[in-house]
């Protein structure tokens, strides 16, 4: 059986601390407002993964206790992977966007798409839009990603 999960998140920017998306820091002096450390695709790809496996959120999953404060972002994915896992899903490909107006974040790509694969064991699309100066993502307040999951059970 095929099951499709979506995810999304949005943060708001400040100046100061370190910009982590897939976990790589794509920029220094400016940083995501989370409770976590803000990576912002990693926090879609785990709400698309508890969507296709047919579990709650990443607010439930990881809420924002002290415990959790300043967490690792990619390590709660590696924690959802290993709970869906277990589940019997295998995750079969991941097609993300980015959207930022702060940050090159082409050159990346690579590294990004590396870091997920490492954990998803699977294809990975990373996609990067600029905003187009609209609202306030385009205008650099704020950081948003969508992420769109294929499992397999």
């Amino acid at each position: 059986m095929f099951k499709i999960g979506f995810g999304y998140d949005i943060h708001k920017l400040e100046s100061g601390g370190k910009l982590i998306i897939g976990g790589s820091v794509v920029k220094e002096g400016i940083h995501s407002v989370a409770h976590s450390d803000g990576d912002i695709l990693a926090h879609a790809v785990i709400d698309a993964l508890l969507g296709a496996a047919n579990l709650t959120d990443i607010g439930e999953m990881f809420p924002e206790t002290e415990k959790n404060k300043d967490m690792n972002s990619m390590e709660a994915l590696k924690l959802v992977m290993e709970k869906i896992s277990r589940m019997g899903y295998k995750v079969m490909n991941l097609d993300t966007t980015v959207v930022c107006s702060v940050a090159k974040l082409s050159p990346f790509r690579e590294e990004i798409s590396k870091n997920l694969q490492s954990i998803l064991r699977c294809d990975v699309s990373v996609k990067f839009k600029s905003g187009n100066g609209v609202g306030d993502i385009g205008t650099g307040k704020a950081i948003e990603a969508f992420a769109v999951v294929l499992v397999e059970k």
